[in-house]
């Protein structure tokens, strides 16, 4: 009896690791269709890019609000925990904080959506906004900090600004195809580094 209570056990945390697995799917998905096409893109292009039928779509996040608010909270895990990784695995700090900031501006591509998603709901969005800052600031500042020690970048700059002044670039970005946002926040980062650096 004891084995089969194991083998109960183990396939019920194997079915959960599945589903989380699935879900991570699903969100890496709608986050990339997001960038590409809005928060507004239709659900069966998401569901074609995870591989799964419109339906798993609906049964994990029953409201296109539900699922721009679970790819908002996926994303600020996914740039938090890329801090740290890019730091170990960059050739230089900045080079680090550089990769950082193009996940940053993919992100903000959703963030600048979510409003209009939570549309009504303005404690909620006060809420996620409290969470990213929470999240963020310290990879940001840990980034800046890194590439300061090493002589890459001045040593006075401060996170909360650099991902505002970051933001403000890419607003407008999702409504005019013209505008590359990207580009010039390139132009941001690359004005970081010390003269000749």
């Amino acid at each position: 009896m004891n084995d089969s209570g194991k083998g109960a056990g183990s396939s019920a945390q194997s079915r959960r690791k599945d589903a989380r697995r699935n879900q991570q799917t699903l969100l890496d998905a709608a986050a990339a269709v997001f960038v590409a096409s809005g928060v507004d893109a239709p659900v069966r292009d998401i569901a074609a890019k995870a591989g799964v039928g419109v339906g798993t779509i609906y049964r994990h996040f029953p409201t296109r609000a539900d699922l721009v608010i679970a790819v908002y909270r996926h994303q600020v895990e996914a740039c938090a925990e890329a801090g740290p990784a890019l730091l170990a695995a960059g050739p230089t700090p900045h080079a680090a904080l550089a990769r950082w900031v193009d996940l940053f501006v993919d992100f903000l591509v959703t963030k600048h959506g979510l409003a209009a998603a939570m549309q009504g709901d303005g404690a909620g969005f006060e809420k996620l906004h409290a969470h990213f800052l929470e999240r963020l600031l310290p990879v940001c500042a840990q980034l800046l900090d890194a590439a300061a020690a090493s002589g890459e970048i001045k040593s006075d700059l401060d996170a909360y600004h650099l991902m505002r002044g970051i933001g403000n670039l890419c607003i407008g970005a999702e409504s005019d195809p013209q505008y590359e946002a990207r580009r010039l926040v390139a132009v941001l980062v690359a004005g970081l580094r010390q003269p000749g650096v």
